[in-house]
């Protein structure tokens, strides 16, 4: 599993959200609080944000933990923002795929994070590869889960799906080839956020006309931290956050364009 948070609303240096609150992300990357499956999350990490005037988001990921950075110190300290997506991750498999694993994974303005695993991966999932375009798969970022159902997800969305959607209709069928997955998906396009809750935690907070924050878990003790239901898909914006039931997602409900 993995921890991750998403951010949109007024201009904020990195470290303001990621390692200066108590239990920021930099903290849960050792000591998490509600993270349902592993217990430390030090197989890479990364950090994807917007600077005023460009659609397109930068990145920064490694391999290693995110403690074990001294370089990430001062980006955060001096790096702002109106809009990021994090996350510290627990691989679910070993791998030799290094940075290219850690999310987020990225596209124009896009960027998504996952945080769960693919059941028996990747025999389980191996029905929805053949019908993907061989030039999808050969530009997977990593050969890991998070890489394939982030590629399901740009299938939708270079069609034009809304972000929400896109989450959904992959969760969708990923769920109904490989029952008992955990699919907490968190995706961003810099001024909007959309996420899923499948098997693990997910938490906002709200402040209307300032900011929203998407994350696995509460990075302070703000009383105006709200829960998510499982099974259930989140949209926010810096005005309003949107919780929508996910049913009957055993099976999925659109044909995959």
């Amino acid at each position: 599993m993995c921890r991750h948070l998403a951010y949109v609303g007024d201009p904020l240096p990195l470290g303001r959200l990621l390692k200066d609150p108590p239990h920021s992300l930099f903290h849960q990357s050792w000591e998490p609080a509600h993270q349902r499956s592993g217990t430390v999350n030090a197989d890479g990490f990364g950090v994807g944000w917007y600077a005023d005037g460009d659609p397109v988001p930068a990145r920064y990921r490694r391999a290693g933990p995110i403690w074990a950075d001294l370089s990430f110190t001062d980006l955060a300290r001096v790096v702002r923002t109106r809009a990021l997506l994090a996350a510290v991750r627990d691989a679910t498999l070993p791998s030799a795929d290094g940075e290219a694993a850690a999310a987020p994974f990225a596209s124009g303005t896009w960027l998504f994070s996952h945080n769960g695993a693919v059941k028996s991966w990747p025999r389980s999932v191996s029905g929805i590869a053949a019908t993907l375009p061989p030039a999808d798969l050969l530009s997977l970022e990593a050969r890991t889960d998070s890489a394939f159902v982030w590629a399901l997800v740009l299938q939708r969305l270079k069609n034009r799906r809304p972000l929400g959607d896109a989450l959904a209709g992959a969760l969708a069928e990923v769920a109904a080839a490989a029952p008992g997955s955990r699919l907490n998906l968190l995706a961003t396009d810099g001024s909007s956020i959309a996420a899923t809750v499948w098997g693990d935690s997910l938490w906002y907070l709200l402040d209307p006309g300032r900011h929203a924050v998407v994350a696995s878990e509460p990075y302070d003790d703000d009383p105006a931290w709200r829960e998510v239901p499982d099974a259930t898909l989140l949209t926010a914006t810096r005005t309003e956050v949107l919780l929508t039931p996910l049913k009957d997602v055993t099976a999925p409900k659109e044909p995959r364009p």
